[in-house]
C-alpha cells in the first residue's frame, strides 16, 4: 500500500463505528492511506438496509478513488432520461448535460464496498456496537471494552450513539411526507409499451397526494419509492395497500402486485439532522450521524461518501488529527449544508413535481469531484 501514514514509526489507528456506506468508505479510504482500521458493526453481519439508491458523479468518483467503481458499474443502470409526470402526463425530461449518474440496489453497492474493505485488510468486527466516545480518542463498546485510537469515526446513523454520547448540539425535524422503498421485478413485458428504461417520477395531487419514483436498477430489478403523507393511513400502510396504489397508477399494476407481497416493507418519514459541528477532538461524524437529509436530491449517500472519503485526504496534511478534522469540516461541509437545505426545501414544497428542477444549485453536490477537489461538468 502506498501512502503509509505513520506516527513515530507506527501506523496510526482508526476505529470506525457503523458498517454502512459512510463507515465503509471512511474505513477503505483510511486503509488506503496506510492506517490500521477496525470497523464495528452492531449487527451479526454486514448487510445493506433499504432498497435502491442513486449515485451521481460525486459518489461515482469516490468509488473510483476506492477502487470499487468497476464492480458497481456491473449490475447497475443509467437511465436515458429522468422524466417527471404530473397526473400521468410527462412534463419534463432531464439528461443533466451528460453528468454521470447511476441507479443500483443498495445491496449491490454495499457488497462492492465490503469486498473492497476486506481485500485491503480492514479489520471488520460484527456484533460490535459503539455506545460512546470521547474527544481524547477513546471508544466504548456495548461489551464495556474501551478502545484507544488516533481517530474515532462515528458513522452509526441518524440515531448515532457516538454523537449523542459526546453531546453535539443538534436540530432534528421530520417532514410531512415519507417513503416506502421496495425492490421488485421489472416486469417490462407485462408493462407493455413505454419508456420503461427511464427514471420516471410520477406525481399525483388529486384525489390524494401520492407519488411513485420508478427507478430501474438493472435488467431484472426495479426500485420503487412510494411517497405519501404520513397523515394518509392508506398511502403510508405497509405492506402496501394494493388497491389504493393501483387506482392511482394502474399502468404499474404488474409491479405493484409484486410490491404488495413484500411483508417486510417499511414506511419512513423524511428526517433531517443538522449539527453545530461534525468534529470534536479526535472524533469525526460522517453520514446520517452528521447530516441526515431529505431524499429529494438523491444525495444522502453521495454526500456521506464524499465526506468520508475527503476525511482521509485532510488527515494527510501533516497536521495533528484534531487540526486536520477542523480543516476537513471547514473545507467540505458547505457543499453538504447547501444540499441538505435545498433537499429539505424541495421536500417540504414537493418541488420536484414541477419538472426541470435539477437546476445548477440542485446539482452542485453532484458535480463535485472529491478526487480533485473541484466542481466538474457544465452548470
Amino acid at each position: 500500500m502506498a501512502n503509509v501514514n505513520k506516527t513515530q514509526g507506527k501506523a496510526r489507528r482508526a476505529e470506525v463505528a457503523g458498517g454502512g456506506f459512510a463507515g465503509l468508505t471512511a474505513a477503505i479510504a483510511l486503509r488506503q492511506k496506510g492506517w490500521d482500521v477496525r470497523l464495528h458493526e452492531k449487527s451479526s453481519e454486514l448487510r445493506a438496509f433499504g432498497a435502491g439508491i442513486y449515485l451521481w458523479h460525486n459518489g461515482l468518483r469516490v468509488l473510483e478513488g476506492l477502487g470499487a467503481l468497476d464492480d458497481v458499474l456491473q449490475g447497475s443502470h443509467t437511465p436515458p432520461t429522468y422524466e417527471t409526470w404530473m397526473h400521468n402526463k410527462s412534463v419534463s425530461k432531464e439528461t443533466f448535460n451528460g453528468l454521470p449518474w447511476r441507479i443500483m440496489t443498495r445491496s449491490h453497492l454495499h457488497d462492492a464496498l465490503v469486498n473492497r474493505a476486506r481485500a485491503l485488510g480492514v479489520d471488520i468486527s460484527v456484533n460490535s456496537e459503539a455506545v460512546a466516545a470521547d474527544p481524547e480518542g477513546r471508544m466504548t463498546l456495548q461489551s464495556g471494552e474501551v478502545l484507544e485510537a488516533d481517530l474515532i469515526v462515528g458513522a452509526d446513523g441518524v440515531g448515532s450513539k457516538v454523537r449523542d454520547s459526546i453531546g453535539f448540539k443538534q436540530d432534528r425535524w421530520v417532514s410531512k411526507d415519507g417513503l416506502i422503498r421496495l425492490i421488485v421485478p421489472r416486469k417490462k413485458k407485462e408493462l407493455g409499451h413505454g419508456e420503461w428504461d427511464n427514471t420516471i417520477d410520477m406525481w399525483n395531487f388529486w384525489p390524494r397526494v401520492q407519488r411513485i419514483l420508478y427507478s430501474p436498477c438493472n435488467e431484472n430489478e426495479l426500485y420503487l419509492g412510494l411517497m405519501a403523507p404520513a397523515a394518509d393511513p392508506r398511502g403510508s400502510q405497509v405492506p402496501i395497500d394494493l388497491e389504493v396504489w393501483v387506482e392511482m397508477f394502474p399502468f404499474l399494476e404488474p409491479c405493484l402486485v409484486e410490491a404488495a407481497k413484500l411483508k417486510t416493507a417499511r414506511y419512513d418519514k423524511y428526517e433531517t439532522t443538522k449539527l453545530d459541528s461534525w468534529t470534536r477532538g479526535k472524533v469525526a461524524l460522517v453520514g446520517d450521524a452528521a447530516h441526515a437529509m431529505c431524499p429529494a436530491l438523491a444525495q444522502g449517500a453521495g454526500c456521506a461518501m464524499v465526506n468520508a472519503f475527503s476525511l482521509s485526504q485532510d488527515l494527510e496534511t501533516g497536521s495533528s488529527v484534531e487540526d486536520a478534522l477542523v480543516a476537513w469540516e471547514k473545507r467540505i461541509r458547505p457543499i453538504t449544508d447547501r444540499c441538505q437545505a435545498l433537499s429539505g426545501d424541495y421536500a417540504a414544497n414537493r418541488s420536484l413535481s414541477k419538472g426541470n428542477m435539477f437546476t445548477p444549485a440542485a446539482l452542485e453536490a453532484a458535480r463535485y469531484d472529491p478526487l480533485r477537489g473541484v466542481f466538474s461538468w457544465p452548470q
